[in-house]
């Protein structure tokens, strides 16, 4: 690679006499600014400074590589010095404590050019800089021009080859600005391996995004992995089961050859957790694959504020009844919006758990398209997220619409990805206007076409379903008890609080109130589902001898089981977004047996509690919880033996 074209002979600083690393840097952050490469010193001195806090930028060997990633840098490229004399020890922290500087190269990176040619070329001089005679040679020199031509010559090497190497080991480097220090850390876990005879990959997880992708059949092969991070790791979960030493990325730049042999003898422990497949091979598999992966990447980040809301609505309720003795009906009244106290903590503490639920569907849809599209599928997801949950009446003033619910959910994220991601290959630019096409144009881009959807095809379509679904129900009002029965819990257990469900929850209250028929199948049928699926999860592996639900399922599956006793449905809605033509027919058979068997065995509830401490108020208390139990088991045994038997197919193919 070119490294010269990532700067010039003006930017090079050659036999200087400065005693202070103060010095060095104004020094040469006043070369960049005077030619073109840094708009704002200031500013661009604050981020090296920030940088120079968290970890040394001293190395050994006299090396320094100082760096800032700042939105004052207009272009990516470095200024060097070499010293006449080197500086005192403590004049430089570096990761050698007797390393004494003498030459330092200071590299500017725009905030904005991560992953470009530019970030890559840097890369290859922080790994160049790991070879000695190279940068004995740089120090020797008495010219910029000198400087400038060694840095002109070539210096790719080939890769080591391993085929006679009985130990294969993993790496993965990052830093906290992903430029110098991960690359110098692969460099020296290379150099050492190399020396050891011992075979090994590393993994850059730098600016660049992912560099080096580890693959599952060399993670199959591994005898250890060692994480040299100062970052969180990216798919970390991908290497369950294998032995790693977990260290800061500076280490192997000090201590490589003994990570190695500590890697392999007396590693830190296993990677915890269960192996999950590699996100890259997962997306070259195939369009399902995709979606698959997709979905369950929007699962597993909307679950923790789905715990968090029903944890919320949990603790409020509780004390509201428990401690104050209240009727829990009268919570969300606005009469308390101004009470002081604990009633008005409890009353403000449950409509920010009813917020929280708000967000279920847009932090679902921003990253189900963050897992197609990366960072620039978020904001598009989001926004189709925010149409999904209805958000777009609130704002709008519209009353009565009917939002498209976790259908809309699913076509909107998904498809806020898709269109992120064309947009991002698709669209080309200089590189001085690069900037604006992650900042700008795609944002603007997507989330313009996610309106364009929503507004003529997702609102139409499936609002449109949830609205004929909803006028259905009111329509057969007038039904006999058990077949009433039998549509108003059909419809409640249909989307688990979305409109369907609040439909059916208006015919069924406003029937109550006239004392024409009761809640009984109405608030049974908002317990049955998150009480049957959670059940599933628990009991799996006594019924069918093995697990049928993936680890992130079976985690939800216990908060869903008591979020259940709760009256919170909505813990359930991970299940029905990973399988919706699994979960919705299911959930809506045995709610309707459930309800159908209370009620018809003389269960009563005229009141609006649905969740456990509601129960002694219901009349014929037995026959309620013998249609409770019977509706939770079909749920819980439909699931399980309808998964098994997917799960047995899948494995005969």
């Amino acid at each position: 690679m070119k490294i010269e074209t990532m700067t010039q002979p003006e930017l090079l600083q050659i036999q200087k006499s400065f005693s202070t690393k103060e010095e060095i840097l104004e020094e040469l952050t006043k070369c960049l600014s005077e030619n073109g490469y840094v708009t704002d010193s200031k500013e661009f001195l604050r981020a090296v400074y920030e940088r120079e806090h968290h970890s040394e930028t001293g190395m050994e060997n006299g090396l320094a590589i100082p760096h800032g990633k700042s939105k004052a840098v207009k272009k990516a490229g470095f200024a060097a010095m070499t010293l006449t004399k080197p500086l005192q020890k403590e004049a430089w922290a570096s990761l050698n404590p007797e390393n004494q500087v003498e030459i330092i190269f200071l590299l500017a990176i725009p905030e904005t050019e991560a992953g470009t040619t530019h970030l890559k070329l840097l890369s290859e001089l922080s790994t160049r800089l790991m070879d000695d005679s190279f940068v004995a040679s740089l120090k020797s020199t008495s010219t910029a021009k000198q400087f400038y031509e060694l840095l002109s010559e070539n210096g790719e090497k080939a890769s080591p080859k391993f085929a006679e190497s009985k130990k294969f080991v993993l790496g993965i480097t990052s830093c906290a600005t992903g430029i110098a220090h991960t690359y110098m850390a692969a460099e020296a876990l290379e150099k050492a391996a190399d020396q050891k005879g011992i075979a090994i990959h590393v993994e850059k997880q730098g600016a660049n995004g992912i560099e080096d992708r580890i693959t599952t059949e060399m993670i199959k092969k591994a005898d250890g992995i060692i994480f040299a991070v100062d970052t969180k790791i990216k798919d970390r979960e991908r290497f369950a089961g294998v032995p790693y030493v977990q260290v800061k990325v500076a280490e192997p730049l000090k201590n490589s050859q003994k990570l190695l042999d500590r890697v392999l003898n007396s590693p830190d422990g296993m990677v915890d957790g269960e192996r999950t497949e590699n996100k890259e091979e997962i997306n070259k598999k195939g369009f399902k694959s995709e979606l698959m992966s997709a979905v369950m990447t929007g699962i597993s980040y909307m679950i923790p504020l789905l715990v968090a809301a029903g944890l919320m609505l949990g603790i409020a309720k509780l004390i509201w009844i428990l401690g104050l003795g209240m009727d829990p009906g009268l919570i969300g009244d606005v009469k308390y919006n101004n009470s002081d106290g604990l009633v008005g903590f409890l009353h403000l503490l449950d409509n920010f758990g009813n917020m929280l639920f708000k967000f279920i569907y847009p932090v679902f849809s921003m990253f189900a398209a963050y897992s197609i599209a990366d960072r620039t599928g978020l904001i598009a997801g989001f926004a189709g997220g925010l149409f999904a949950g209805g958000l777009h009446y609130t704002f709008w003033g519209i009353e009565g619409g009917i939002p498209s619910g976790f259908l809309g959910a699913l076509v909107l994220g998904i498809s806020a990805g898709y269109i992120s991601r064309f947009l991002n290959e698709k669209i080309k630019l200089s590189k001085n206007l690069n900037a604006m096409k992650p900042m700008f144009l795609i944002p603007g881009l997507s989330v313009l076409l996610i309106f364009i959807l929503n507004l003529f095809i997702v609102d139409p379509i499936f609002g449109g379903l949830n609205k004929i679904i909803s006028d259905g129900i009111t329509s057969m009002s007038g039904s006999g008890k058990l077949g009433l029965s039998a549509i108003i819990a059909a419809a409640t257990a249909f989307d688990l609080g979305g409109p369907v469900n609040k439909a059916a929850g208006a015919i069924a209250i406003g029937l109550s109130a006239d004392k024409i028929f009761p809640l009984t199948p109405r608030v049974l049928a908002i317990v049955i589902p998150p009480l049957g699926l959670g059940l599933s999860t628990m009991i799996d592996r006594f019924v069918v001898g093995r697990r049928v639900y993936p680890q992130d399922l079976r985690v939800v599956g216990g908060t869903s089981f008591l979020l259940g006793f709760l009256a919170i449905s909505e813990g359930a809605i991970p299940f029905m977004l990973r399988n919706p033509l699994i979960t919705i027919p299911i959930n809506i058979i045995g709610s309707i047996i459930g309800a159908c068997t209370a009620v018809a065995l003389g269960a009563v509830q005229w009141l609006p509690l649905p969740a456990v401490w509601g129960w002694p108020l219901v009349t014929h208390l037995p026959a309620y919880l013998i249609g409770l139990t019977i509706g939770v088991l079909v749920i819980a045994l439909a699931n399980i033996f309808v998964r098994y038997a997917l799960l047995k197919r899948e494995e005969a193919k």
